[in-house]
């Protein structure tokens, strides 16, 4: 019997090849979308899930009050790993580490800037990275040792064997390879390409020897024996910053580790989601998507219904029971998925590529895990089972003695059925075009406000090696100059689009007893206010290198504001315990979030803070290139030992907007789709009403309709369908937009721009995808249809 039906349906796919390849067309469309968001929902979903204990392990967060809220950070003292190793109930490992910062790995002539971090031993027992060389348990206990990643050692050595080999580190310490690990997933937190003992970072940065809880400069990871331990566990750490420092009120508390990427975003010192909301978005997107696709398949299939109506009963009229039927559609339903599965893979694989290049991942299809072939096949059974439901039950229902006598079948039940299935799909498609214009509004709002600076033709070099000395910057800030290639030259102490460096250790007079602000505090330059174009607000600038100015200190509009000054130039503040002077207030200006407002900000000149970059406003008079070649060739000349490392501030900008780029991107292109699928549907019941009403129309034509009067009767219908799935989506896609735009401080307003762009698309694709199917039926000859009667 299977053999039999298997026959059927491939002979009914063959007979009607147009209705077959715009099925497994829609289908494989739907499924292939489905399949990239979900191959990029299990990327970021398994962020952190390479280890073994990986469910027992937690990151430490630090909750402090300030500025009449909580903030929460994964960044702790250097004393924290070593308080909860030894005084924390159930902890098997606890360690700390740097995060990944750019370093130079030197071997022979071979000079590249590495992400390295500097980690204890117990960094490598927490995270168990696969050693293809070496000993596990005895690397970074030798304070001259490195372990490297399997591809950074191909950078370094080729083919050769790395162990044992040396490698200069800032081209100051050599160091011996100890051992070679797989390289980091891309979808890890820490991801790094040189690993090195936590005691060569204290060699080098003496400060951090000295144990202290004032200080948050590291990262700390800790490994429970069991997750039995997790409630008491937890409850001992929000108590270690009090044990340990008077008047510290921060509090600790345990993240896990599978949570840290996805669930980041915290509010009054808990978590509340992050990255997971749009992870939600893009599971919804791929079911609606198939879903959308499974309708589609739906309503051309019994749009054939004339067609196949005489087959029914026959079948019937010679034995064939229901069952039987709905089984013989389930099959040419499983048969036609199957197709589009395949047709699915292709475009998978051919679109993949152009995903991870657009959106700077690493997905793909990994075709030896079992799992990934259960899903698929789980989703096709799903897919088929979906589809051919409807068609199924519908096709087999007719009575074979109304079919066979040539009476009509009754379609009013099935056509309000379809046009039920018509406006879901169009709700969808409506609701995604107006989310993805808000969405849109939303990021060239914020990336067009303005930031305080302004960041075209602007660039940062960072401070390396000799470059760091005082007077190296003072002789390249005035070959710079003097070179044609720089308009003004400043410094920074830290990149100037990056967050961190923040203290609450400020205190001044009128400051509220117990108050808690927290303020970011920078190094600047000379000249920082006419290289960046912002503005100064009153008072003046540092005089760089001057004795009077080694205690004075700059405020930005949000610290005089928060700390209600009424005439801050003057006004006396003490920050870690030095006594310093306000003698200027900066314009406001976007250093972290370009979403929330800007935090309270606390300048010191660079000669007695350090800089880590020196700020560049290229020339306008002179080319780009020419410019940019004489600053390489500037600072070569200073530090000949380091590659530079320059970028333009702009570039750096963009990164604070890659999620929302993502959203963006991702609910075009499957938004896209969705709709072109849903014009597949349309066009399904076009040719249904069409096939319909055939008769109806040629009488018009011989009473003397035209072909503009007959299309106007048929687009009529479906414009209405149009207009009730635009009512319904109007009011669903205002609240998952404003709930959208509701976390940032700074949003676009809801206008009505967006929903008018979802009528004019919604409208003009129904007019275009059932005027091709209506003008080919009101151009009939109407003899052809009414000749019978």
């Amino acid at each position: 019997m299977f053999k039999l039906n298997l026959k059927i349906a491939l002979r009914n796919l063959w007979k009607n090849k147009g209705f077959s390849l715009i099925n497994i067309g829609g289908l494989a469309i739907g499924l292939a979308s489905c399949m990239v968001l979900l191959i990029y929902v299990a990327y970021e979903w398994s962020y952190d899930k390479q280890f073994t204990n990986n469910d027992k392990t937690y990151v430490v967060y630090q909750n402090s009050v300030a500025n009449g809220k909580t903030f929460s950070w994964a960044w702790t003292p250097n004393a924290m790993a070593n308080e909860v190793q030894q005084k924390i109930t159930g902890v098997k490992y606890a360690s700390h580490s740097t995060y990944p910062n750019p370093k130079l790995i030197t071997v022979g002539d071979k000079k590249i800037n590495s992400k390295a971090v500097f980690a204890d031993l117990n960094f490598v027992k927490i995270f168990d990275y696969k050693f293809i060389k070496g000993n596990a348990q005895q690397v970074l206990k030798d304070i001259n040792t490195i372990i490297l990643t399997k591809s950074f050692a191909e950078k370094l050595f080729g083919t050769q064997d790395p162990i044992n080999k040396t490698v200069k580190l800032e081209n100051q310490d050599v160091l011996k390879v100890s051992a070679v690990i797989e390289d980091v997933p891309a979808n890890n937190s820490i991801v790094f390409e040189c690993l090195m003992p936590w005691a060569l970072f204290e060699k080098r940065e003496t400060w951090a020897k000295e144990l202290n809880w004032g200080n948050n400069m590291c990262l700390t990871v800790v490994q429970l024996k069991d997750n039995a331990f997790f409630s008491k566990a937890n409850a001992e750490m929000f108590g270690v910053y009090k044990r340990n420092q008077k008047g510290n009120t921060a509090e600790a508390l345990l993240h896990p580790l599978t949570k840290w990427h996805l669930y980041s975003d915290f509010e009054n010192g808990k978590s509340i989601g992050g990255k997971i909301d749009q992870i939600k978005i893009f599971l919804l997107l791929a079911f609606c998507i198939l879903l959308i696709a499974c309708v589609n398949f739906m309503n051309l299939s019994t749009a054939r219904s004339e067609g196949r109506a005489k087959e029914v009963g026959v079948r019937k009229a010679i034995g064939s029971s229901r069952r039987s039927l709905i089984n013989q559609f389930f099959l040419e339903s499983m048969l036609i998925t199957f197709m589009a599965t395949v047709l699915a893979f292709i475009f998978v694989e051919i679109s993949l590529p152009y995903f991870n290049n657009l959106l700077n991942i690493k997905l793909t299809i990994d075709y030896k895990n079992s799992a990934f072939w259960f899903v698929l096949f789980g989703l096709m059974i799903f897919t088929g089972l979906i589809a051919g439901s409807y068609p199924a039950l519908y096709l087999s229902s007719f009575e074979p003695i109304k079919v066979l006598k040539g009476l009509k079948i009754k379609s009013d039940s099935s056509v309000s059925v379809r046009k039920v299935l018509v406006v879901g799909q169009f709700v969808f498609a409506a609701c995604l075009i107006i989310c993805t214009a808000v969405i849109y509004q939303q990021l060239n709002y914020v990336k067009n406000k303005p930031i305080g600076y302004d960041k075209s033709n602007l660039i940062q070099i960072a401070v390396r090696g000799k470059m760091a000395d005082q007077s190296k910057l003072e002789l390249l800030k005035t070959q710079l100059l003097k070179s044609g290639a720089a308009a003004n030259v400043t410094l920074f102490s830290q990149d100037i689009t990056e967050s961190g460096n923040n203290t609450m250790d400020v205190s001044w007079e009128g400051k509220t007893p117990g108050e808690s602000i927290l303020f970011n505090n920078r190094g600047i330059g000379s000249d920082f206010i006419k290289t960046i174009g912002t503005e100064l607000v009153s008072g003046r600038e540092f005089v760089i290198n001057s004795v009077n100015d080694s205690n004075s200190t700059m405020l930005n509009e949000s610290a005089v504001k928060m700390m209600k000054l009424k005439n801050p130039v003057g006004a006396k503040i003490k920050f870690w315990d030095n006594d310093r002077t306000v003698v200027g207030v900066i314009k406001d200006f976007v250093v972290e979030s370009a979403y929330q407002k800007v935090a309270p900000m606390i300048f010191f000149p660079s000669s007695t803070w350090g800089a880590s970059a020196v700020i560049v406003r290229l020339n306008p008079n002179q080319n780009i290139s020419s410019s940019l070649e004489k600053i390489d060739e500037l600072v070569k000349e200073i530090e000949p030992n380091y590659p530079v490392n320059r970028k333009f501030v702009n570039e750096s900008f963009e990164v604070k907007f890659q999620d929302e780029k993502l959203l963006g991107t991702l609910s075009n292109w499957f938004g896209g789709f969705a709709i072109f699928i849903s014009c597949l549907g349309l066009l399904g019941l076009a040719l249904f009403m069409a096939e319909q009403r055939k008769k109806e129309i040629s009488i018009r034509k011989v009473l003397g309709a035209s072909t503009g009067n007959i299309l106007t009767l048929l687009n009529k219908d479906f414009i209405k369908l149009v207009a009730i799935a635009n009512v319904i989506a109007f009011p669903l896609a205002y609240v998952v937009i404003n709930k959208w735009l509701s976390t940032f401080d700074y949003r676009v307003s809801i206008s009505f721009l967006p929903f008018a762009l979802a009528i004019v698309i919604s409208v003009l694709i129904a007019i275009l995808t059932v005027s091709i199917q209506s003008i080919k039926v009101a151009k009939a000859n109407p003899i052809d249809a009414l000749k019978y009667e």
